[in-house]
């Protein structure tokens, strides 16, 4: 440093403290090393402006130091709290985001922050730092701004630039600091904020529009727009006017550019901008500002269908008056193109295809058409920066997605105003209803920067913007991009984090946009789009559709399931239409199961009472086998972070072309799928003590309850995500899946593979890593499965676990010999070495524990490849045998205990060798071959008509299940399930179909056929059925006297037509609800306390359907319709009986008997009404036949002096189930 340069700059002020002078020296120094470096040449008003006329040096230190004395508010003393700060040690040093402010007192400062974080609350202000930024503003890449010295440069926001500032030496007065890992992972090396002007410490000439009216007269707008339309060579034209829209800079094929427009009141004239010295003019140019561009060339924009265009040169200068002229834009303001509809246009005919209407059409989606409109406000929230989301005023959506990404990414906090912005209303129910979306014509200037400190870096989307991209390149509509959006930010919280790394997130939310939308691309002409009129672009028009998929995370569905369980229903609505006349255990035995079904659309509910939701749900999942804290351990379940939930999942079968079976196939375990159809189940049980039907508000009479959730759904109805590796090779070889999807597979598969070593490395073991793709396998084929039971095993327990263990066995077929692999088989195709023709051994594989979670997935008929991992030794995959006495015959099969490592693959039929396709299914019988069977072990399958629940008799416990099973001829049969040491098993719902192996089949005292389960009994979900009104198939119709004289029970319940011959018993009561008692004004027994009492009905009739008689029996509500009295006279007659308490009438024939008194008028009006129209009407009933027929009986008939004997049947004896009404 030259002492005598520091002493002349020294000398230039008055005495100073010794602070003050060393704070002056070091200033000095800095703009010498700093700022003189970077600085243009010394300008002529240096010796002016500082009364030295010495070195650059000294000149532009004193410079320094007045302008800096000068932007203070004490302007006799120097700010030696501040120190000037190089570029270079701003951004290696300062790492969090800060604001400087010379002119600021200490209360001005606190005032400042205390106003920026009530306007914001939640956020911090900026913390104060005392720098001094000085340097040289030069152009950088792309048009930015950038503030140097000689350690380095850094990116530079203005808010109003000019001209007249680039390339000068400046003093920053008023700045803020965002250093690069402050707003994400997308900003590089920080940004300075510059709060207000820069003072100029070296102005050049004036270049404002007067300066350029006396270099160079400019054309106006309507002068200018006549060249276009003749264009001369070389030509070279200055044209003045106002800015009508500034569109952002484009980089296409390696070129940066933009454009903009000059307006008058009746021409617009566009310009472009390519020059890449003159990309910086985007930034100073703003709409509404009147500036003046030279030397402009009129060229030809081949792209464009408006061909000629003013184009910028290189000797092009822009002047402007630095005031911007429009009026205050507010919420409501449009502009003019506005008030007529933008419709939809084809700018290339050869290459682009019109979106077809009748798609939307017949989707019932409404199509709208946008606004054009200008709007300022606050950002208030950054939804998701990589995708270009924000929330302006709390209230109004911003998309800037349709934009090449912003260079300085928007804060909360920040002042924005935009021109000629998108309003579109309602595009996607999951953002704010009026949301504002730029296109390439939009123009957005931050007019105020933020105060606060911005939010950490969004987890939601990545920061190299990644969907953002991805419409870019698809170029889909905005309401699908909005909810792709959405859907990503829930994900990112949703999934298994083993399954996708978070860069795949985006990509996953994009690939279920199109499973869900399945809606057309268009094709963007940017130039079109920019500078078109009247103007169109992807966001003229927008579809709104209320109804699109709703994402749900599984633990939210579980408990919302689990929460509406009891509060969506009233128990009286779980009564029979009789309810009111139930007894005591009646009720509490009709309230201990119920269950609620939901579809994932709201519409098909509305049976169920479900009115809240709006739109249908979507889950997001990976199918897994049941782990050992699942509830449901006969089923698969679907997994994300949050929870699990059961799923009764069926396939297509192989055999049956469009048959459904229970799931098989092993490749789904792992894949990342989405269901859009499913059926959600909540079953509840209930353990009460209600007297009567009155009580059943009282909560005190419910001891306890429950409720078991879980979802039914069909794989072919399920969308792959992301495969397993099982699955890739499945989908391969069967050629299912789109050719699309191959790239993404082989990238799953390298993730795992990638895993799979990283774990081996994390083992330290060499050994493991070099043994694990080793393996011995060998194919079977499942022939029978025993049910899942807990069982007294003692397999693979601790010395410290004692107890039961679930476990289930297996009978298989050997297909042929254990195999050695080199590498894990997985499902690959089955080779020759692992079949053999006279092959014929089998093997009872013993599942308990961990391994009796292949369960679900374990099917008769199915073949599966058994692999035994880590290992080259074949006998671990060959059976130990029973051992017995010498000279005995043993006819048990080899028993192999299946270990908790050891894994199934299905091999499908394109897999198999041509020997082993040809197989014989299992013997599966129906409902009616059961009931005409004489075997004592059946395997069958038949359709849930109803199901009740069983309570113990001396408990009052749950003791099992009764289900009624039906087949297409209407035959029912009843199963009794006990349940005490099975696992429960879900899906035993009305309408489904069940495969019920290993039950026995017995009669009943009566003859009847019925089933029970064994300790061996599996059950199986075969098809799914509408279980919301699941209705049983018609019953056989019968005629009565073929059922009467049928002795076996093939039949139980039937339709049969005829006539009322006559009543024979009508009884009507008031009975005590709990001991069954008369009830009058109180129950009839001593013993009994009840004050609650319901009303009984019974009636016995003869019907005649022309070939034989039965009698049949009526009761509850079955006999107000049997009398064809009305609602009021059944009303009537209940309350007419109620001092009385019961009535019993007898009519035979003409005769009356009855046990009370005959002038009772109410029995005379019974008399009367089985005695008219009622009696003889033709009748058509289904009816249960009743199991205590009385055997053939001899009778005695006399007839003058001679007697007779014969031989009588006795009348069917028939209990109605329905009355059939037409």
């Amino acid at each position: 440093m030259d002492m005598d340069s520091v002493q002349l700059f020294l000398d230039q002020f008055k005495l100073r403290s010794e602070a003050e002078t060393t704070w002056l020296k070091e200033m000095f120094s800095f703009i010498t090393q700093q700022v003189c470096p970077v600085c243009p040449a010394p300008c002529a008003a240096d010796e002016l402006l500082t009364g030295v006329s010495s070195d650059q040096g000294v000149s532009l230190s004193v410079c320094v130091v007045k302008k800096i004395q000068k932007n203070m508010t004490v302007t006799h003393t120097l700010p030696v709290s501040y120190r000037p700060v190089s570029v270079f040690e701003l951004v290696s040093q300062q790492h969090l985001a800060c604001v400087s402010n010379l002119s600021w007192s200490t209360n001005q400062q606190r005032a400042w922050a205390r106003e920026a974080e009530l306007s914001l609350p939640g956020h911090r202000a900026l913390p104060r730092v005392n720098l001094l930024l000085i340097g040289c503003l030069r152009e950088g890449r792309g048009g930015e701004w950038r503030l140097t010295n000689s350690s380095g440069s850094v990116r530079c926001e203005v808010l109003s630039p000019s001209p007249m500032w680039l390339n000068r030496p400046v003093f920053l007065p008023h700045w803020n600091y965002i250093p690069h890992n402050a707003l994400g992972q997308g900003e590089v090396r920080g940004c300075v904020e510059l709060i207000g002007s820069p003072v100029v410490l070296c102005p050049g000439p004036e270049q404002g529009l007067a300066a350029a009216a006396e270099k160079e007269a400019g054309l106006s707008v309507s002068e200018a727009a006549g060249l276009l339309q003749h264009r001369v060579r070389g030509q070279r034209v200055a044209v003045c006017g106002q800015v009508g829209s500034v569109s952002p800079v484009l980089v296409v094929a390696g070129t940066s550019f933009f454009c903009f427009t000059l307006t008058d009141n009746r021409h617009q004239l566009p310009v472009l901008v390519k020059v890449t010295s003159r990309l910086w003019w985007s930034q100073c140019v703003c709409v509404g500002q009147s500036v003046c561009v030279t030397a402009l060339r009129v060229c030809v924009l081949g792209g464009w269908r408006g061909n000629n265009i003013l184009c910028v040169t290189d000797q092009s200068q822009i002047h402007t008056d630095n005031t911007l002229t429009h009026t205050p834009v507010d919420h409501t303001q449009t502009q003019s193109q506005s008030d007529t509809p933008l419709p939809m246009m084809s700018h290339d005919n050869d290459n682009e295809e019109e979106e077809p209407e009748r798609d939307f059409i017949q989707s019932g989606v409404r199509v709208k058409q946008s606004r054009v409109i200008s709007y300022q406000g606050m950002v208030t929230e950054v939804v998701s920066e990589g995708a270009g989301l924000y929330v302006i005023d709390r209230k109004v959506g911003l998309c800037l997605a349709y934009q090449p990404t912003l260079r300085r990414r928007l804060r909360a906090g920040d002042c924005v105003e935009l021109h000629h912005v998108h309003f579109l209303f309602r595009p996607c129910t999951d953002f704010p209803p009026s949301m504002l979306c730029t296109c390439l014509r939009s123009t957005l200037r931050v007019t105020s920067f933020s105060r606060v400190g911005g939010s950490p870096p969004d987890s939601t989307c990545p920061g190299d913007g990644a969907l953002p991209r991805l419409l870019l390149e698809k170029n889909v509509g905005v309401s699908e991009y909005l909810w792709a959006c959405h859907l990503s930010s829930q994900l990112s919280h949703s999934l298994v984090p083993s399954v996708l790394k978070q860069q795949c997130v985006c990509v996953l939310s994009w690939k279920l946009m199109d499973f869900v939308w399945r809606r057309g691309r268009r094709r963007r002409d940017i130039y079109s789009e920019m500078l078109d009129e009247p103007h169109t672009c992807p966001l003229t028009e927008y579809s709104v559709d209320p109804g699109v998929h709703q994402y749900i995370s599984i633990s939210k569905l579980i408990q919302s399931l689990q929460s509406d369980c009891w509060s969506s229903v009233s128990l009286s609505a779980l009564l029979p239409p009789d309810g009111s006349s139930l007894t005591r255990s009646q009720i509490n035995t009709a309230l201990s199961w119920s269950c609620r079904t939901l579809t994932p659309d709201p519409h098909n509910n509305r049976q169920t009472g479900e009115t809240l939701r709006r739109r249908p749900l979507l889950l997001v999942g990976v199918l897994e086998l049941p782990s050992l804290a699942s509830e449901h351990k006969q089923t698969l379940q679907l997994r994300d972070s949050t929870g699990a939930v059961a799923c009764v999942v069926t396939e297509t079968s192989e055999e049956e072309e469009g048959g459904q079976r229970a799931a098989f196939n092993t490749a789904w375990i792992g894949c990342l799928v989405c269901v859009q159809q499913f059926t959600m189940v909540t079953e509840r049980f209930l353990q009460s003590d209600f007297p009567s039907y009155q009580h059943l508000d009282q909560d005190r009479f419910i001891t306890h309850k429950n409720c078991r959730v879980y979802l039914q759904f069909s794989l072919d109805h399920v969308h792959i995500l992301s495969p397993s590796v099982a699955m890739v090779t499945h989908l391969r070889q069967t050629g299912e899946g789109p050719a699309g999807d191959v790239t993404d597979r082989k990238q799953i598969e390298e993730q795992e593979g990638g895993q799979t070593a990283g774990r081996k490395r994390r083992t330290g073991d060499t050994s493991v890593a070099t043994t694990t793709q080793a393996c011995v396998s060998m194919v079977i084929r499942v022939e029978q499965k025993d049910g899942v039971a807990w069982r007294n095993t003692g397999v693979e327990l601790k010395k410290e676990e004692v107890g039961l263990t679930l476990s289930f066995c297996v009978q298989a077929a050997m297909i042929g010999p254990v195999v050695r692999w080199g590498r894990d088989p997985k499902n690959g195709p089955m080779a020759d070495r692992e079949a053999e023709k006279d092959w014929d051994d089998k093997v009872v594989l013993v599942f308990s524990g961990v391994s009796a979670r292949w369960f679900p997935l374990l099917q008769p008929g199915c073949f599966y490849r058994l692999i035994a991992a880590n290992t080259q030794d074949p006998s671990v995959l060959i059976g130990s045998g029973v051992s017995g006495w010498s000279g005995v015959e043993l006819h048990t099969d080899p028993t192999l205990q299946v270990r908790s490592d050891w894994r199934f693959h299905t091999l499908i039929s394109p897999l198999l060798l041509h020997t082993c396709r040809q197989t014989l299914s299992p013997s599966v019988l129906s409902v009616s071959e059961v009931l005409d069977s004489s075997s004592e072990l059946v395997c069958f399958q038949g359709l849930v008509s109803d199901r009740i629940n069983l309570n113990n008799r001396t408990s009052d416990t749950h003791a099992g299940v009764r289900l009624t099973m039906c087949d297409q001829t209407g035959r029912s049969l009843q199963v009794y399930l006990d349940l005490s040491h099975t696992p429960y098993p879900p899906g035993l719902l009305p309408g489904n179909m069940l495969l019920l192996s290993g039950f026995h089949r017995k009669l009943s005292r009566s003859g009847s056929v019925y089933c029970s389960s064994s300790p061996v009994s599996s059950i199986t979900v075969t098809s799914l059925g509408d279980t919301s009104s699941a209705h049983p198939p018609p019953a056989p119709i019968m005629h009565l006297g073929l059922w009467a004289l049928s002795r076996e029970q093939r039949c139980i319940v039937g339709e049969v037509k005829g006539h009322m011959i006559c009543f024979l018993f009508l009884q009507l009561q008031w009975s005590c609800s709990v001991c069954g008692s008369d009830y009058t004004q109180s129950c009839s027994s001593s013993q009994c306390r009840s004050t609650s009492s319901v009303f009984q009905s019974k009636a016995k009739l003869v019907m005649d359907d022309g070939t034989g008689e039965a009698h049949v029996w009526f009761s509850g509500a079955l006999v107000r319709p049997l009398l064809e009295l009305a609602d009021s006279q059944w009303e009537g007659l209940q309350r007419a009986l109620r001092v009385k308490g019961h009535i019993r009438v007898y009519p035979q024939g003409q005769s009356l008997v009855c046990d009370s008194d005959c002038d009772d008028p109410l029995l005379h009006f019974l008399l009367c009404v089985c005695s008219t129209d009622v009696v003889g009407r033709p009748i058509s009933l289904t009816c249960r036949k009743l199991s205590n027929q009385r055997p053939e009986e001899l009778r005695r008939f006399s007839r003058g002096d001679r007697d007779f004997m014969t031989r009588m049947v006795p009348a069917l004896q028939l209990k109605c189930l329905h009355i059939h009404t037409d």
